[in-house]
């Protein structure tokens, strides 16, 4: 990962996909916090101590916001309670959307909550779920290989798992290589028992969902600050000439 901006009180990276946020106990692996707590041992020697404000999924990129101190953390912690933070996202879909712009007001539940799903994590558009927002807009049209895709610049009102990716989906037009909210789930499940597999790479046109956490920005009492980085190489590129 790289440092995009650093005080005494908070560090804020970009994270690649596909490096996890947090250890979890199904393998050991890399991952976000723990190269943290490598970079910032002589802070955390003296007292520093490391809160993940906003996390991203595995396969997305882009910006995240750390607190040090606790007092930091608890700050950015009702920021976000409050809706304070404004966040932007790049994001790929499949298909050239009929509209230049739309919002979404969508409440969303597990799936498994309602009926069965191979997938525990896996999300969906129920009247009974969590309030949830999204604005999208079109930025650019294009093909990947002779198929049809989009870059859609995507504003996030509220912070529902997997929120921007089920909600594309809704409309018609999910985010390139999704694994789960894609055109066929098994993917994920194929994924997950194989690994990647050309026949993935036909079906799914990238390794990752094409999602990118691009900027964040807060203005707290008399204090304003905002973080914005362009697209990742492999998005970028992802366009035909």
């Amino acid at each position: 990962f790289d440092v995009v901006d650093e005080c005494d009180d908070w560090i804020v990276v970009n994270k690649p996909a596909p490096l996890i946020v947090h250890p979890t106990s199904k393998k050991v692996e890399p991952t976000l916090l723990g190269g943290l707590e490598q970079l910032l041992s002589f802070d955390i020697q003296n007292g520093a101590r490391l809160s993940i404000i906003n996390r991203l999924d595995r396969e997305t990129s882009g910006l995240v916001l750390v607190a040090k101190r606790k007092f930091a953390a608890r700050m950015f912690g009702r920021a976000m309670e409050r809706r304070l933070f404004e966040k932007e996202y790049d994001a790929i879909c499949l298909g050239w959307p009929a509209w230049e712009e739309r919002s979404l007001d969508a409440p969303l539940l597990r799936k498994g909550e309602l009926e069965s799903s191979p997938i525990w994590v896996k999300q969906m558009v129920h009247p009974d779920g969590r309030p949830s927002e999204t604005y999208f807009r079109v930025v650019k049209r294009g093909t990947h290989r002779g198929v049809k895709v989009s870059l859609l610049r995507v504003f996030p009102k509220t912070g529902r798992m997997h929120q921007i990716r089920v909600h594309a989906a809704y409309l018609g037009h999910p985010l390139v290589g999704d694994k789960i909210y894609g055109e066929d789930e098994t993917c994920y499940l194929r994924y997950i028992e194989g690994g990647w597999s050309a026949k993935l790479a036909s079906q799914l046109l990238l390794k990752r969902h094409a999602l990118h956490a691009s900027r964040m920005a807060l203005t707290l009492d008399e204090v304003s600050l905002e973080w914005e980085i362009g697209l990742t190489k492999d998005l970028d590129d992802f366009f035909d000439a």
